[in-house]
């Protein structure tokens, strides 16, 4: 496939949020077909031969990026969601915020050992969020097979946090330096 020039349809709204963050706005990326074909492409590409059996997506810009991702392989989808938001029965797994904790749940049904699992998300930041999410599908007995996001911040070494969680490997369209 092409190089394609991702963050050109990556809009910077500064002082969003909150004064001194620079947004990384992905919906213009979304909104182009071009572009989102080639984004859902480029991340199932990667891991076409990793035997994919579950496509894992945080809530909830990971659900946008997830399912197609997962179509294309040819592997179901499982929502990773904030607590209470699932019907049945969970597995559940807390992780450190930069002011608190928050968490994610999965269906306890939902991953089988022997899966391979692939997480992916819009954005990587600290890592904290996909790293606790990579723990969650080891600790149910899955094989992680790595991450995948649109936009990392490089500047904030997500890496790392990947590394402690088990050093599975991070596929990024754009790097934010």
């Amino acid at each position: 496939m092409s190089e394609f020039e991702y963050a050109s349809l990556i809009t910077d709204i500064p002082d969003y949020p909150e004064p001194g963050v620079v947004f990384k706005d992905i919906t213009p990326l979304f909104a182009d077909p071009e572009g989102l074909r080639h984004t859902i492409l480029a991340i199932a590409d990667h891991f076409r031969d990793a035997g994919v059996t579950k496509v894992v997506g945080p809530e909830a810009r990971g659900f946008i990026v997830g399912v197609p991702v997962a179509m294309e392989l040819g592997a179901g989808f499982i929502p990773a969601r904030k607590p209470g938001k699932l019907p049945r029965e969970t597995y559940s797994v807390s992780y450190e915020l930069e002011y608190g904790t928050d968490s994610l749940e999965i269906h306890a049904d939902a991953i089988q050992p022997g899966d391979k699992v692939l997480i992916v998300d819009d954005l990587i930041a600290t890592g904290g969020t996909a790293a606790a999410t990579g723990t969650l599908i080891s600790e149910v007995g899955a094989e992680l097979v790595g991450y995948a996001c649109i936009l990392e911040l490089e500047f904030l070494n997500p890496r790392a946090a990947l590394a402690e969680a088990g050093d599975q490997e991070l596929f990024s369209l754009v790097k934010v330096h």
